[in-house]
């Protein structure tokens, strides 16, 4: 069998992460180590030495094809390979693979569907479902996973959709908490907080002092803590006492 001999001089990259920038009709990439590029946009890393795997300027990195000085001239106005690369850096667009980009959607659609199962359960039971089931479900609900967007962003949609196109009973978790007005709140913000509820479960008046215990979605206790410290001047509180139920591992 005969052998195939790779260009002595040809270096193999692994952990990379190619960046690239199209500018005066010539395209430019440069090769970094994987999850540098984001640090050095964040400002977190500092140090190019630290975020090129080779320091250089490419027209396919892939191919080992550096840029010509001229090419550089032409398109950045300078043959600073540090100036080009910081452009590059700044203003390309990150290359994934698609190996890479299946592994990052996966992790990102499992992460969305452990979020979900901690804040959902089922109405019937009051316990939460199981990931696997909620994933399942997903894809009954035709959900698409948004790779530019944070897993927390994705929640809600993912549940309105799991609600409305899915058969799988689902609601949000309720929190309790407990809220506690001082010195005769009138009849009008009593009503205000118990709006917010779900279920009230104690609500008592001991002395001058309002006291209620309820179950509410956890979008509401936002909305009654700044109804007190609005309306309430200072002589009320909320605070969260546990969930009515809680996710399983």
């Amino acid at each position: 069998m005969s052998k195939i001999n790779q260009p002595s001089n040809q270096i193999k990259l692994t952990n990379v992460s190619i960046v690239r920038l199209k500018k005066g009709g010539k395209r430019f990439e440069v090769a970094c180590y994987k999850n540098k590029v984001q640090e050095w946009r964040n400002g977190v890393e500092t140090n190019l030495d630290d975020v090129l795997q080779i320091s250089n300027v490419f027209v396919n990195v892939s191919k080992g094809e550096v840029a010509k000085a001229n090419d550089l001239k032409k398109s950045f106005g300078t043959t600073s390979v540090p100036d080009v690369v910081a452009e590059i850096l700044k203003k390309g667009e990150v290359q994934v693979g698609e190996k890479e980009r299946e592994h990052d959607l996966s992790a990102l659609r499992k992460e969305i569907a452990t979020l979900v199962a901690e804040k959902c359960v089922d109405p019937a039971t009051q316990r939460p479902h199981p990931v696997g089931m909620i994933d399942k479900a997903m894809n009954e609900a035709g959900f698409s996973v948004k790779q530019g967007k944070t897993a927390k962003s994705q929640v809600s949609e993912c549940i309105r959709l799991l609600q409305s196109n899915s058969t799988l009973p689902i609601q949000r978790a309720r929190m309790r908490v407990r809220v506690a007005i001082s010195s005769s709140p009138s009849e009008e913000l009593r009503k205000k907080v118990l709006d917010g509820a779900e279920q009230v479960e104690k609500d008592e008046m001991v002395e001058e002092n309002w006291e209620v215990v309820m179950l509410i979605d956890p979008g509401q206790f936002k909305v009654i803590n700044e109804l007190l410290q609005k309306e309430a001047k200072g002589r009320g509180r909320i605070e969260t006492m546990t969930f009515a139920a809680t996710a399983t591992s």
